[in-house]
């Protein structure tokens, strides 16, 4: 990306949800940027979604639910002393998880710093050995760093009480500086959440799909497209740091597999609701592109050099210039493009959402990027 590109205006963050930005505003009431291949982008409203999509076409959307995950905390001798945190919840380990330096149970976790207008700055976290005491008598322990390589999340043992009783009770939904105000967990559910038998989650949302609605939906499936669910529960995001995701839990179903392949084959796309839907389908593909039944961990990171198998277009949020994220829009842009070089129409669509006001973040405007 050019230079003009990479600086995002900070008044362009959507500060607060589509529906309370004006009266009488739905979800639904965002901008959607268009990219086909290498054209120019075009301007459309989200609610269009359906006349730009076609019969036989495959949205696959990502049912995880948000979780409460920033919990107040505090590092000192719980007498009211010590330093304040806020602990952001990320990621739970268990017996399958792919590296060796995290136990069943452990927590990713990173501490943030409260800022005194409710939400947080980043901090570093460790040594190994902090102890965090938590609302209800809980403590979180601090073992090693995720990653060695940074001090941003550590892997923590959480005692006194079980975490999603601490999330529950005492947690809420994860905000960054460039909101308002506290939003209600409702506000970061997207409409095809549903619960996890075992209380998993995502630390945050799966934005792209926010801007859905019940009507919007029979809308698309009155006009032939289908939608099918996967499972991929999000970790913390990572996307100011250049750090590519960790490994994060999945699910593709039989039934998903098998509509997707039969689609395919009729000649219908695959467009994903989120990089987290292009992740889990990628984890799921062999290499022909066929998909199957699949479950567990995946610490795949989609690039232009690995490209995708699977997928077909993309609905995503706008992604800030550093984010690991565009990787994987170059990725499905390139095969959108028919396997042309899909940065320079990137950057142009970049600068035309500049241009244009668009909004970024989770509460902000969408981009769908649909093969030529």
């Amino acid at each position: 990306m050019t230079a003009e590109v990479l600086r995002v205006p900070a008044e362009l963050s959507a500060r607060e949800p589509a529906e309370q930005r004006a009266p009488g505003r739905g979800r639904d009431a965002v901008r959607l940027l268009v990219s086909r291949g290498t054209a120019e982008p075009a301007h459309h409203a989200f609610r269009e979604l359906p006349e730009l999509l076609s019969a036989g076409d495959v949205l696959v959307v990502n049912t995880s639910r948000t979780l409460p995950a920033a919990v107040d905390g505090r590092i000192g001798d719980g007498r009211g002393r010590g330093e304040p945190v806020v602990v952001h919840f990320s990621t739970r380990a268990d017996g399958r998880y792919p590296r060796p330096e995290a136990a069943a149970g452990d927590w990713a976790v990173e501490l943030r710093t409260p800022d005194g207008r409710g939400s947080t700055r980043q901090r570093a976290g460790g040594p190994a050995g902090t102890v965090v005491r938590l609302p209800g008598g809980a403590r979180l322990t601090l073992r090693a760093p995720v990653d060695p390589g940074s001090v941003r999340l550590w892997w923590a043992r959480v005692s006194g009480a079980p975490v999603a009783d601490v999330l529950h009770r005492y947690g809420r939904p994860i905000r960054y500086g460039y909101t308002d105000r506290d939003q209600p967990l409702s506000a970061y559910q997207t409409v095809f959440a549903v619960g996890s038998p075992d209380g998993g989650g995502s630390a945050e949302m799966p934005s792209a799909a926010r801007p859905f609605t019940a009507s919007l939906v029979a809308r698309l499936v009155s006009r032939g497209v289908q939608i099918a669910p996967v499972t991929l529960h999000t970790g913390v995001a990572s996307a100011e740091a250049y750090e590519p995701p960790y490994p994060e839990r999945f699910a593709v179903p039989p039934s998903t597999a098998w509509q997707i392949n039969a689609a395919r084959a009729g000649g219908g796309r695959t467009v994903a609701v989120g990089t987290t839907a292009v992740r889990a389908l990628e984890s799921a593909a062999d290499g022909a592109g066929r998909i199957r039944a699949a479950s567990g961990w995946t610490d795949l990171v989609v690039t232009p050099e690995r490209g995708v198998r699977a997928v077909d277009g993309l609905l995503t949020g706008l992604h800030e210039p550093e984010a690991s994220h565009l990787l994987m829009l170059a990725a499905v842009g390139r095969a959108a493009a028919g396997g042309a070089a899909f940065g320079d129409a990137l950057c142009r669509a970049y600068a035309e959402a500049v241009r244009q006001r668009y909004l970024w973040h989770e509460f902000g405007d969408l981009h769908l990027v649909l093969p030529v």
